[in-house]
């Protein structure tokens, strides 16, 4: 069975019915007609901005500070004294 594009209650390829099957779900479009509308184009462009701003807000959350906190603290979670590694100032025990 074809699965039309839902957008604002009609479906994007103009086809009308009761028994029809429609989906908001970009993935799940199986209908030609529908896949070819400008409505649907859209909304999959938008679908990939919108993943594409938050892959680059995860990579920007990551800074180069984050990593020698870690080393911190997982050498701090070892027992006994332990020192830090090459490029920390003095390589002080922790």
């Amino acid at each position: 069975m074809v699965t039309h594009f839902n957008i604002g209650g009609h479906l994007a390829c103009g086809h009308t019915g009761s028994n029809l099957v429609s989906s908001k779900e970009l993935a799940k479009v199986k209908c030609r007609s529908c896949r070819n509308t400008d409505a649907f184009k859209d909304a999959r462009k938008d679908a990939r901005n919108a993943t594409r701003r938050a892959a680059r807000k995860a990579k920007a959350t990551h800074t180069a500070t984050d990593w020698r906190a870690a080393w911190i603290e997982r050498l701090t979670a070892m027992a006994g004294r332990q020192r830090l590694p090459r490029g920390f100032a003095g390589q002080p025990f922790v």
